[in-house]
C-alpha cells in the first residue's frame, strides 16, 4: 500500500523485522532499489530481479519482465542464503582491512552462486570504498543442506593479503543457535565464541613460498655443496613378496622381553639388525634423512625381511636434527613406522640419563620420555657416555617397567690387545658386563662407536662375555677402519647373538658393515642368517636410490681410514663434526682437528668418548685448533683458556664419572676452584613438575592443548622445540 501510495513504479525492497515473543512482523523500510540479499529471491523464485528491473524502467509490465502476471504464479524452490565476504576483521569491531590481495582463491560447484567484483589475485582494496570482496549464494532444496553448502565453499575460498570475515561466518554457521533457528538481533552480541578462530596454517602458500626461496636463492644447509643428480629416478620401494609374517615383535608382544632374550639363546643362525634409518643416515649423511624415505620402504621391511631381529630407526641424534633441521616431528615419524612395520622390533638408542639430549635430566624426566617411547619402541639400547652403570639404572629401570626390551650396553675404547692401555681391559667390560647383568639387563649390547674393536680381540671379548655372562650378546660397530666386517664374522665365530649391520647402499665408511655382505659370507654355514638376499638387495637398491638424493651431506670419505685407531672418533659423530668444521670455515684444517680430538682424550685421562662425551671432546678439539692452541697450553697453569660451556660441565661432573675420575689438575684450572659433584647427576637434579611445565608450554604456545609427546621434546630440547613449534604456528 505504501508503494501504491507513492506510485512507485519499479523493483524494491522492503524490509521487515519479526518479534520472536509474538510472531508479529514491523515495517522498517523501502528501498528504492535491489538490496544485495536479491540474489537469495533470485535464486528460490527463479527470477532475474535486475533484468526486470530494467525492463520495468524501459516500459514493460511485471508480467512481461518477469514471466509471472500475478503473485500467486510466483512459487518457491528450495532455500538459499547469502553470504557476504569482506575485508571486514571480526576481532577488531569489523573495521574494514585494506591492501593487495597477493593470493585470491573462489569456490564452485552445484547451488554455488557468486557475485563479485574487485576479488581477484593482485586487486587493491582501498580504505575508501566497500569493503565487499564478493556474494556466495548458496541453494539446496532443504536449509541444512543449503547450510552445508555454503559452509563448504567458504571452506574453499582462500584468500591472502587482507583480512576477511570467513572465519566468523564459518563460526556462524555450525552454532547451534543459529542452526536451530533461535537466533535474534542481539545473537551477535550475545556470543563471543563465535570470534573464537582457529589459526590460519595456509601451508600452501608456505610451501609455495618455501619452493620459490629455495630454488632461487638456494638452502643455507647446502651452500657450496654438492647437487644431486636432478635426473636421477623417483625411489620406488620393493613391493610387498606376500602377507607380513610372523616376527620379533609378534613374540615380544605374546609373551615377554625374557621370552625374546630366551629365543634369541636357542638360535643358531645370526640374527641382524638394520641401522640404516638412524645409525647409517646419522654416521654418512649427518643424520638428514627424512621421514618420508624410510615410512615409504618399510612395508617392504615387513613383509621381505621378517626374519629381522630389529629395525633402528630413533633415537641418537635423529630426535634433535628431526626438530632442528628437518623441520619434522619424530615422534610422527617413529608413529608412521611402527604401522607400517608391526611384526618387526623398533630400536632406539637411548643416551640413559642424557636421554636423547646432550645433558643429564631429572630421574623424573628419563622416566616420561620412556614411557611416551615405549608406544612405538621395542628395543632400548641404554648406554652411559662414560660406561658408568650408576647412571644407568634409572634409564633402565624404567624401560623394563615398560615392558619392551632393555638392552644394558658396554661401550667399546681402547684395545684389549694392548697392554699399554691397561685401563679398559678385559676384566674391566666382564665386570661392567656382570653388573649390568645385575642391574636387570634383557640383552647386553657392545657398542663399539668408533670400530676399534680388531677380530682377534672381537673373539676373546665376546668368548669371555658369553661365559661369564648369560644374557644374549648385541654387536655393533662402524667400519670407518674397513676392517668391521672381519670383526663381525669374528664375534659371530666366538657366539655372539645378533650383530648391526646396514643395507649395502648405506653401509662401509663411517656406517656400519654390509648386510648384504654378511648374508654372504654366512650363507651355507653354522650361522647362516636365514635372510633372503634378493629381497635384501631390492631393498638396498632403493635405498642408494635414496642416498643419491643427500649428496650435499656426504662426509667426503671415500676410502677406509686407519687414523680411527688414532683418534677414536665414534662413526656416528665423524660426518657431523667436519660438518660443523665445515660450517665454522675449519674444513681444511680437518686433520688438525682429528689430531687434536686424540689430544684432548688424553688430556681428560682417556674417556669413553660416545654422545655426549664425544660431542664435549669435539668441542674442545675445535675451540683448540680454531684458538691454535696445543695440550701444553691448555694444562699450563698460567695460560689463560676460555674452556667451552660443554667442557666445563663435563668436568663439574654433570655427564657422571669415568673409571679413575677426571685429572684434577685440568678440574681444578676449568672449573676456577669449583667442587664438582661426584654423584650421579641425576641425584641432584630436583624433580621437574610436568604438569606445570605443561601449563607454562601451553602459555607459550599461545594456549595450545600440549600432549606427552610436545612436553616430552620440549623437556629434551626447549629451545629447539620451541623454535620448531614457532615455524609450524605461523
Amino acid at each position: 500500500r505504501i508503494c501504491a501510495h507513492v506510485n512507485y513504479e519499479c523493483a524494491g525492497t522492503v524490509e521487515f523485522l519479526m518479534d520472536m515473543d509474538t510472531e508479529e512482523f514491523y515495517f522498517i523500510e523501502v528501498n528504492p532499489r535491489v538490496q544485495v540479499e536479491h540474489t537469495v529471491t533470485e535464486e528460490v523464485t527463479g527470477i532475474d530481479i535486475v533484468q526486470a528491473q530494467i525492463l520495468i524502467a524501459e516500459g514493460k509490465t511485471i508480467a512481461e519482465a518477469t514471466g509471472k502476471a500475478n503473485q500467486s504464479e510466483v512459487t518457491l524452490n528450495g532455500h538459499a542464503l547469502q553470504t557476504r565476504i569482506t575485508t571486514e576483521d571480526p576481532q577488531n569491531n569489523f573495521i574494514p582491512d585494506y591492501g593487495r590481495i597477493t593470493a585470491f582463491r573462489s569456490a564452485t560447484g552445484m547451488g554455488i552462486r557468486l557475485d563479485g567484483g574487485t576479488a581477484y589475485a593482485g586487486g587493491v582494496i582501498t580504505r575508501y570504498y566497500d569493503s565487499l570482496l564478493v556474494k556466495v549464494t548458496a541453494w539446496a532444496p532443504t536449509p541444512s543442506k543449503a547450510i552445508a553448502r555454503m559452509d563448504r565453499a567458504l571452506r574453499e575460498f582462500r584468500i591472502r593479503g587482507v583480512s576477511t570475515n570467513i572465519a566468523f561466518v564459518e563460526n556462524l554457521l555450525k552454532h547451534p543457535i543459529f542452526l536451530s533457528n533461535e537466533y535474534t538481533t542481539k545473537f551477535i552480541d550475545t556470543t563471543p565464541d563465535l570470534f573464537d578462530f582457529d589459526k590460519r596454517r595456509d601451508r600452501g602458500t608456505k610451501v609455495l613460498t618455501y619452493i620459490a626461496d629455495v630454488s632461487v636463492n638456494g638452502h643455507p644447509e647446502t651452500k657450496d655443496r654438492p647437487l644431486p643428480n636432478f635426473d636421477a629416478p623417483t625411489p620406488i620401494s620393493p613391493n610387498s613378496v606376500g602377507e607380513m609374517s610372523y616376527g620379533t615383535r609378534n613374540l615380544l608382544e605374546q609373551k615377554g622381553a625374557k621370552a625374546v632374550a630366551d629365543w634369541v639363546l636357542k638360535q643358531r643362525q645370526l640374527l641382524l639388525t638394520d641401522t640404516t634409518m638412524r645409525d647409517g643416515h646419522q654416521s654418512l649423511l649427518a643424520t638428514r634423512m627424512r621421514s618420508v624415505d624410510m615410512i615409504r620402504v618399510a612395508p617392504a621391511y615387513a613383509s621381505n625381511l621378517p626374519s629381522l631381529f630389529s629395525v633402528e630407526c630413533w633415537g641418537g641424534a635423529t630426535f634433535d636434527v628431526a626438530y632442528r633441521f628437518l623441520q619434522e616431528c619424530p615422534w610422527q615419524r617413529l608413529r608412521d613406522l611402527r604401522a607400517q612395520m608391526p611384526n618387526l622390533m623398533t630400536q632406539m638408542l637411548l643416551r640413559a640419563s642424557n636421554g636423547v639430549g646432550y645433558t643429564n635430566y631429572p630421574d623424573n624426566v628419563v622416566r616420561a620420555f620412556v614411557k611416551e617411547a615405549s608406544k612405538g619402541i621395542d628395543v632400548f639400547r641404554v648406554f652411559d657416555s662414560l660406561n658408568w652403570v650408576e647412571n644407568m639404572r634409572i634409564a633402565m629401570d624404567a624401560v623394563i617397567d615398560s615392558g619392551k626390551i632393555c638392552e644394558g650396553t658396554i661401550c667399546y675404547t681402547g684395545d684389549i690387545l694392548n697392554p699399554d692401555r691397561s685401563k679398559y681391559n678385559l676384566k674391566y667390560y666382564v665386570n661392567m658386563a656382570k653388573n649390568l647383568q645385575e642391574a636387570g639387563a634383557h640383552f647386553l649390547g657392545l657398542k663399539d662407536m668408533a670400530g676399534l674393536l680388531k677380530p682377534a680381540a672381537a673373539r676373546q671379548l665376546v668368548k669371555s662375555l658369553k661365559e661369564e655372562v648369560g644374557l644374549p650378546i648385541h654387536f655393533h660397530t662402524h667400519d670407518t677402519s674397513g676392517i668391521a666386517g672381519a670383526t663381525i664374522l669374528a664375534a659371530a665365530d666366538a657366539g655372539v647373538d645378533v650383530v648391526d649391520a646396514a643395507m649395502d647402499a648405506f653401509s662401509g665408511g663411517t656406517s656400519q658393515p654390509c648386510m648384504g655382505s654378511i648374508v654372504e659370507a654366512l650363507h651355507n654355514s653354522e650361522r647362516d642368517t636365514g635372510i633372503n638376499i634378493e629381497n635384501l638387495r631390492e631393498i638396498s637398491d632403493y635405498w642408494g636410490q635414496v642416498r643419491a638424493q643427500y649428496a650435499a651431506f656426504e662426509s667426503g670419505l671415500s676410502s677406509p681410514a686407519s687414523e680411527v685407531y688414532l683418534h677414536e672418533m665414534p662413526g656416528g659423530q665423524f660426518t657431523n663434526l667436519k660438518a660443523q668444521a665445515r660450517s665454522m670455515g675449519m674444513e681444511e684444517k680437518w686433520h688438525d682437528i682429528a689430531e687434536t680430538y686424540a689430544d684432548v682424550n688424553q688430556m681428560f685421562g682417556d674417556i669413553v668418548k660416545v654422545t655426549p662425551s664425544s660431542k664435549v671432546v669435539g668441542d674442545m678439539a675445535l675451540m683448540m685448533v680454531a684458538q691454535n692452541l696445543s695440550r701444553d697450553d691448555v694444562e699450563n697453569p698460567k695460560t689463560d683458556v676460555a674452556f667451552p660451556e660443554s667442557v666445563v660441565d663435563m668436568l663439574r661432573g654433570n655427564l657422571g664419572q669415568p673409571p679413575g675420575g677426571f685429572p684434577k689438575d685440568l678440574v681444578k684450572k676449568a672449573l676456577k676452584g669449583e667442587k664438582p659433584n661426584l654423584d650421579r647427576p641425576g641425584k641432584n637434579l630436583e624433580p621437574i613438575d610436568l604438569e606445570k611445565t605443561r601449563q607454562e608450554l601451553s602459555d607459550k604456545l599461545g594456549g595450545m592443548k600440549i600432549d606427552d609427546e610436545d612436553l616430552n621434546g620440549y623437556l629434551m630440547y626447549p629451545k629447539v622445540f620451541l623454535d620448531y613449534m614457532e615455524r609450524h604456528l605461523t
